[in-house]
């Protein structure tokens, strides 16, 4: 018989919420409203991992008995960081600089129990290996799908995927934004399995 706790996903993020309904369980978002700036010196994952942590914190507090799950994603590629880009000037210069060489997307997750206090968390890292792509082919992938929300400007689970030449990961949601082979043995070692 499926857990009866309270699942929170400390989150607004479609593409997150969109996730976590594959695993059919009920569930509900909170903002966790975080500044997502990362610390100086600090390393893509470990910035994942900080941001996730702090984001099930903060939503947290709101609930007495729940199992909270945070998550983030910091893209990087030869050092540099490739957040969401917000516009198209960003997306163009971001898929000018993956182009033929590999980002790799570190995508964190936790799972905060409010009732016993006791906090689990993967880092799933996912390397990306891109195309070469022309100028012309960047403009009209953007101007199909306008991935202006998305770390790295390419929506894998769209027409991205025709920017990518090869994914190397052990969970193939991690690059979507939620790790959920990592989230699931999370709730399995929290006494929640989502097969019951």
């Amino acid at each position: 018989m499926p857990s009866t706790r309270r699942v929170v996903l400390a989150s607004t993020s479609k593409y997150r919420r969109g996730l976590l309904e594959r695993l059919g369980m009920p569930f509900e978002c909170a903002n966790p409203q975080v500044d997502e700036a990362s610390a100086p010196g600090e390393s893509p994952s470990a910035t994942a991992l900080r941001l996730a942590e702090a984001k099930a914190r903060a939503v947290a507090i709101r609930f007495a008995d729940a199992l909270v799950i945070g998550s983030d994603q910091v893209a990087s590629c030869e050092g540099a960081r490739l957040d969401k880009p917000g516009n198209h000037v960003n997306a163009v210069r971001q898929l000018t600089l993956v182009s033929g060489k590999t980002a790799v997307f570190d995508t964190a997750v936790v799972l905060l129990d409010t009732k016993s206090g006791s906090l689990g968390s993967r880092v799933v890292p996912c390397r990306v290996a891109f195309r070469t792509l022309s100028a012309q082919q960047i403009e009209h992938y953007l101007r199909l799908e306008q991935p202006y929300d998305c770390a790295g400007s390419a929506k894998a689970e769209g027409l991205g995927i025709a920017l990518i030449d090869r994914i190397d990961t052990a969970d193939p949601t991690s690059l979507i934004g939620l790790p959920l082979i990592a989230l699931s043995q999370l709730l399995r070692d929290a006494g929640y399995d989502v097969l019951g």
